[in-house]
């Protein structure tokens, strides 16, 4: 909900609080010529020294003692401290709008990365897919070379073998022709 300060703050409170800052501001005027004229009373320099160091122990004891403090409600009016408080709050509220639209922003933007990194991811499933579909297939491929290379390998020393066998079978064959002759049956010889 939207804060007005128009019908919060009547004008009265803001008088009474602005009269309360000015006789605080009094106050303080007449510390400071206090001050001012202790600076110009002339006095021996040990007894200024001793004096300045009186005044700085002093000092940093009420500094110690403000720090202890808790602070102090500026006015009684509740109308001042409900305008004071309604200040804050649409401070505070700003503030707060102001984080949310870059939450929101910050959001947004890790939204697209976070589909572009899903878009990727699943591009490279099926690049992965892809490739062990191919490294199955180049295995079956390989089998299948290296069978039919074992198959033509034994058909050929096969045919080796024959061509071997008869080549021996004929050396043979001219051996026994030629130290064992076939006995001869007329005049026609056969050969076995």
């Amino acid at each position: 909900p939207e804060i007005s300060n128009a019908s919060v703050c009547p004008v009265d409170a803001k008088e009474e609080l602005l009269n309360e800052c000015e006789g605080i501001w009094k106050q303080m005027e007449e510390c400071q010529s206090k001050l001012m004229l202790l600076e110009k009373e002339t006095l021996p320099s040990d007894v200024k020294v001793r004096q300045l160091m009186m005044q700085v122990k002093a000092l940093t004891a009420e500094y110690n003692q403000w720090q202890k403090r808790s602070p102090e409600i500026i006015s009684t009016n509740p109308d001042v401290l409900l305008a004071l408080g309604m200040e804050e709050l649409q401070k505070v509220k700003n503030d707060l709008e102001m984080v949310l639209s870059v939450l929101k922003l910050k959001n947004k933007q890790l939204e697209e990365d976070l589909k572009r990194e899903q878009q990727w991811h699943e591009e490279q499933e099926q690049l992965l897919d892809l490739l062990n579909g191919l490294e199955e297939e180049t295995k079956t491929q390989v089998e299948q070379l290296s069978k039919k290379r074992a198959f033509h390998e034994l058909r050929s020393k096969t045919l080796k073998l024959k061509v071997y066998k008869e080549t021996i079978l004929n050396a043979l064959g001219e051996f026994l022709e030629e130290h064992f002759p076939l006995p001869e049956k007329g005049k026609t010889a056969k050969k076995k």
